[in-house]
C-alpha cells in the first residue's frame, strides 16, 4: 500500500512551454503535498539504455531516463505518460519521490491552476564533469537563481531521485572513481546524466 494516492483525475495537461518543447500545465489548484503523477516508462538496464542513447551524439540533451537503482533506469519514451513532459526548473514547484521502487511527482507548494509544473533533475556530477556537460545539459529555466544548468549544484550531494544522462554513472572501484557522464542516465529520483531530461 502507497503512503498517498494518485488524484483520480490527472490535475495538469500538457502544452507548449517556454522552458523547452513542452511541459505540465496545473489545471486546478494543487496544494503543498499533493501526489501528482507516476513516472512510467519501460524499466531497462544501464547497459540498454547506452544502447539506445549517446548523449555526445547529441546536439543538446533530449531524453526521458530517470534513474531507479545502479542496474535500473526507466525510459518514459516507451510505454510513459504525460509525467515525462514536466520539465526542470531550478526553482522548482515539485519533485521526484521514490517510494518502493516506483518514482511520483509530488508537489512541494502550493500550485495555482494554469502554473508550470517543474522540478529539479539535479543530473549527477563526479570527477569527470566539465564545462562542455555543462553547456550539453545546459537550463532554460528562467527563474531569478537559475544555475545554468540541469546538473545538480556543484556543492550539494545528488538527490536520490534523479533523471540521467545517457550513460551509466560508473561506481567507484579500485581501478576507477566515480562516474563518467560519458555514459548517460531530474532531484526525485535522479535523473542521472543518462539521458534523462525529456526528450523533445
Amino acid at each position: 500500500m502507497l503512503s498517498k494516492e494518485l488524484p483520480d483525475e490527472q490535475p495538469f495537461e500538457i502544452r507548449g512551454s517556454a522552458i523547452q518543447g513542452r511541459g505540465g500545465f496545473a489545471t486546478r489548484r494543487i496544494t503543498k503535498g499533493e501526489r501528482i503523477a507516476e513516472y512510467i516508462g519501460e524499466r531497462i538496464s544501464w547497459k540498454e539504455a547506452d544502447r539506445r542513447y549517446d548523449d555526445e551524439g547529441m546536439k543538446r540533451h533530449h531524453t526521458f531516463l530517470f534513474s531507479v537503482t545502479s542496474r535500473t533506469v526507466i525510459d518514459a519514451a516507451v510505454g510513459g505518460n504525460d509525467s515525462r513532459f514536466i520539465n526542470h526548473s531550478c526553482d522548482p514547484n515539485c519533485e521526484a519521490v521514490d517510494e518502493k521502487g516506483r518514482i511520483f511527482i509530488e508537489a512541494i507548494k502550493n500550485i495555482p491552476k494554469g502554473t508550470e509544473l517543474t522540478y529539479d533533475y539535479a543530473f549527477e556530477r563526479d570527477e569527470s564533469t566539465a564545462e562542455e556537460d555543462e553547456k550539453l545539459y545546459a537550463c532554460r529555466c528562467g527563474s531569478r537563481n537559475c544555475r545554468g544548468t540541469i546538473l545538480a549544484p556543484r556543492e550539494a550531494t545528488p538527490p536520490h531521485t534523479h533523471h540521467s544522462a545517457a550513460r551509466h554513472p560508473r561506481r567507484e572501484t579500485s581501478s576507477s572513481r566515480g562516474r563518467s557522464l560519458k555514459q548517460k542516465s531530474s532531484r526525485g529520483p535522479t535523473k542521472r546524466r543518462r539521458s534523462s531530461s525529456h526528450p523533445r
